[in-house]
């Protein structure tokens, strides 16, 4: 139970909205704002990457509603959830929007937050630990490193069709940055290592995928451009990928792994 008096946190008002970012799996990269909303919602609409265990942190009475979004299978639209936001805001719940990740990072939260406020509807947003940096850090790969890169970039690996982004221009992303962070680019991975390679990007930089980031199905595949370029992925959904320099720094930060090779060891 979160003290919030104690904390100085905002009450949570009736009617109102808050976007939350749920993290990339681990309930402890939980906020405390996340924890404090968890414990007060009346209905929790939450995405299908927030992670079950975040789930049994709601109030035993909380109302759960699936609001996930997921591609190829079946799912709400984007119109219809943030209708079923204002509704429920409307008949005076406490509205807890639960997103994975962070709600403004590739995400629908900044759709979302503009159809509240075109209804009137009251809403605050609560960041949260988005995959691209805390997925690589349970992966042992820094974001970025003083000896590998001063620039980082994130894009997404695919469209609001599920297709690669047409718009992007690819020799400036090549060019951009030494480190590139993708979030939803599994199934056109090999495209897109084409592309980089295409735009001037090495065949030998190395790549890792991070499938399900900081939770206890978490696997890493540390490959390089080039054989992923012309290798099927089988590595389950979600995942997160990252190119450059720093995927070298694993094999020594790789505390993970050091915590299940030594599970009796303390840190």
């Amino acid at each position: 139970m979160i003290d919030s008096a104690r904390l100085g946190l905002p009450a949570f008002e009736p009617g109102t909205v808050w976007l939350v970012g749920a993290g990339p799996g681990d309930p402890g990269l939980l906020s405390a704002l996340a924890l404090h909303a968890l414990n007060c919602a009346d209905v929790i609409a939450y995405d299908a990457l927030v992670d079950p265990r975040i789930l049994r942190l709601a109030r035993p009475d909380a109302v759960l509603c699936f609001a996930g979004k997921r591609g190829g299978r079946p799912s709400p639209s984007q119109p219809d959830i943030s209708a079923r936001l204002i509704q429920l805001a409307r008949a005076g719940n406490r509205v807890l929007r639960l997103k994975g990740g962070d709600p403004f990072v590739f995400g629908r939260g900044g759709e979302e937050a503009l159809a509240l406020g075109e209804a009137g509807i009251r809403f605050r947003v609560v960041p949260g630990v988005t995959a691209g940096i805390g997925g690589l850090a349970y992966a042992g790969i820094p974001v970025t490193h003083r000896d590998t890169n001063s620039a980082v970039t994130f894009l997404t690996g695919h469209d609001g069709n599920g297709k690669v982004p047409g718009g992007l221009d690819w020799d400036a992303i090549a060019r951009g940055a030494p480190v590139l962070v993708l979030y939803m680019a599994s199934r056109y991975l090999g495209k897109i290592a084409r592309q980089l390679m295409t735009a001037g990007r090495k065949s030998g930089e190395p790549i890792a995928i991070i499938s399900k980031a900081t939770t206890p199905e978490q696997q890493v595949l540390v490959s390089t451009l080039g054989e992923i370029a012309s290798a099927a992925i089988d590595i389950p959904a979600p995942a997160i990928v990252v190119i450059g320099r720093v995927v070298r720094l694993r094999p020594a930060l790789d505390w993970v792994g050091a915590i299940e090779q030594h599970p009796d060891t303390p840190l």
